[in-house]
């Protein structure tokens, strides 16, 4: 089963690492998380625009064979094959996002303008979330972007505004919290820590919006 991973294109090569007792160990992807929460008519919410990048040795891996022009640069048109493969496969892994509105969670419709960017290091996801129904939040508004079983590591980087708000009502303040997360070179972890297979829930950092 294959639930944990994000790109298909790679199926054949992270088989190798996908097994259960294997993946349990401890994260084998690092993704650097920012969003922008886009706000419609009415202060609803209509979208969530995701930029994820990749850990340098994931990216290695997964960009193999696709300079086709063998240039030396991974352009969004040779990426754009498997930009859409991993658009269209978040759907089988809830997106990695769970948005809730005053505690009820929201659903989301397919993904769009999905496109892969490659910097020389990390490969960057950025694509678009949108909601099913433009919805309101009164009182608060929460995102996670996480993989319940830890296999992938999403995380916001230390940095001001890595969660950002477009056309927002007037007053409305976003706050990042970042729990902290095992130092895997260190501890010795044995498998009954990671038996719960929603653990990466208690890693995952968490943006709150409240709005006047």
């Amino acid at each position: 089963m294959f639930r944990h991973l994000i790109f298909r294109a790679c199926l054949i090569g992270l088989a190798l690492i996908g097994a259960p007792q294997i993946a349990s160990a401890h994260p084998h992807v690092w993704v650097s998380v920012r969003a922008e929460i886009v706000y419609g008519t009415n202060g609803r919410i209509t979208a969530i625009r995701h930029n994820w990048t990749f850990d340098e040795a994931y990216t290695s891996f997964a960009v193999q064979g696709l300079d086709a022009n063998h240039d030396g640069v991974y352009s969004r048109e040779e990426l754009a094959e498997l930009a859409k493969v991993n658009t269209e496969s978040l759907a089988e892994v809830g997106f990695f996002t769970v948005l809730k509105a005053d505690g009820k969670r929201l659903d989301f419709a397919n993904p769009v303008d999905g496109v892969l960017d490659y910097d020389g290091s990390g490969m960057t996801l950025r694509f678009t979330l949108p909601l099913k129904q433009p919805a309101l939040a009164k009182r608060v508004l929460t995102l996670d972007v996480a993989d319940p079983s830890f296999f992938v590591d999403f995380s916001y980087p230390e940095e001001e505004k890595v969660v950002s708000l477009a056309g927002a009502p007037a007053g409305c303040a976003v706050h990042v919290t970042r729990p902290d997360k095992p130092d895997f070179a260190k501890q010795k972890l044995g498998e009954d820590y990671f038996a719960n297979a929603n653990m990466g829930l208690q890693f995952a950092s968490r943006a709150f919006v409240a709005c006047p």
